[in-house]
């Protein structure tokens, strides 16, 4: 084991090249590292959309912001990753197709991208001479029961594999997993706001639950990943759930809420950590760890080093037995602000009790 693995990298001076970067964690992480790192080197924002592109460039023109390239390009397309990656020391990984339906009824194209294209950034780090890789990943691929979810429990591992052939190279790869960002393109508050509109919010199921993280978070448990990590973790924040009536509720409470059925490859309850990660997984303090079971450090070693404390075996993390919900105010205060949060309005008409909303 490396003697200062334990120490932190530092970003203030990094090149970033971060794919997937025209999506809302994209735009998230780059407003952060632009405001708290202005001595950046360069951050390359790596997608396919030209059109995406150049509205964020809008947003963040490079004239204001010398350290940002925009280059276009499809990590399925190793040769044009390898040429993203030149003068590059350090990787987000952000780039997947993640719609449930859609994988399902397309399997092979999501493949490409989340498997394929992980390899092959895998492939261009260890010959570009990256030092950090941080994957996102998925609820989802902790037991999945659809092919997005497989799709990224296959990219975790080839992630967390690729530590052992790292070999001298001063390279650490690591991969951090939260489930349903709230307000992100695709999931399902957005989805309400607009179906309110309606007067009618569609349930898929009254007992479903979901994690809940804000877009903040997901870019501040990256950074720490980046800045912390040994290489081969699977990072997992400690955040709250609801149920999905109670988001019903909060956002439209005088909508009707008819129960419409699970979708193709839906889960109930968000999962992060199995029973059987837990005999691998660590808390250490903001975050739970699931280290690897092979490589260069043993789970010993892990909690000597950074006081990390080991989870009783059989634990799991799971959105339906999470210690911590939020109310339908709490939920109505993140969505339109305290300020703004609406009174709750006499309701209409509830089809049945608790209800079900589609989530991504």
């Amino acid at each position: 084991m490396s003697s200062n693995r334990s120490a932190p990298y530092a970003l203030e001076n990094a090149s970033i090249l971060l794919t997937g970067g025209t999506g809302s964690f994209g735009k998230m992480f780059v407003q952060t590292v632009l405001a708290r790192y202005p001595k950046i080197r360069r951050l390359v924002v790596f997608s396919r959309d030209e059109l995406k592109q150049f509205e964020m460039a809008q947003q963040f023109p490079v004239h204001e912001h010398p350290a940002l390239r925009y280059f276009i390009g499809d990590i399925r397309d190793e040769k044009r990753l390898r040429r993203a990656l030149e003068g590059v020391d350090t990787v987000v990984h952000a780039a997947a197709l993640k719609q449930v339906p859609t994988a399902e009824y397309n399997p092979f194209e999501c493949i490409k991208t989340n498997v394929l294209g992980a390899q092959n950034l895998i492939e261009a780090c260890l010959d570009s001479g990256i030092r950090r890789v941080v994957a996102l990943s998925t609820d989802k691929a902790a037991a999945p029961c659809n092919l997005y979810g497989a799709t990224k429990l296959c990219s975790d591992k080839l992630f967390v594999a690729a530590n052992n052939i790292a070999g001298a190279r001063d390279l650490r790869l690591s991969v951090v997993r939260y489930g349903n960002v709230m307000g992100s393109r695709g999931s399902v508050i957005p989805f309400f706001l607009e179906k309110k509109k309606t007067g009618v919010l569609p349930i898929t199921d009254p007992t479903m639950t979901r994690f809940n993280i804000s877009l903040q978070e997901g870019v501040e448990m990256v950074l720490w990943g980046l800045e912390h990590a040994w290489g081969g973790e699977i990072l997992v924040p400690k955040i709250p759930s609801y149920r999905i009536t109670d988001l019903a509720e909060a956002i439209g409470p005088e909508c009707t809420h008819p129960v419409i059925g699970v979708r193709p490859g839906e889960k109930i309850h968000e999962e992060m950590i199995t029973t059987s990660d837990s005999y691998n997984t660590v808390d250490v303090g903001r975050y739970y760890a699931i280290l690897p079971s092979g490589g260069a450090y043993s789970l010993r070693d892990y909690c000597a080093k950074t006081k990390a404390r080991t989870v009783p075996n059989g634990f799991c993390y799971n959105s339906g037995t999470n210690e911590h919900f939020l109310s339908v105010g709490e939920l109505r205060g993140l969505i339109f602000g305290p300020a703004a949060a609406p009174k709750p309005a006499a309701r209409r008409h509830r089809a049945r009790p608790p209800q079900r909303a589609g989530a991504r």
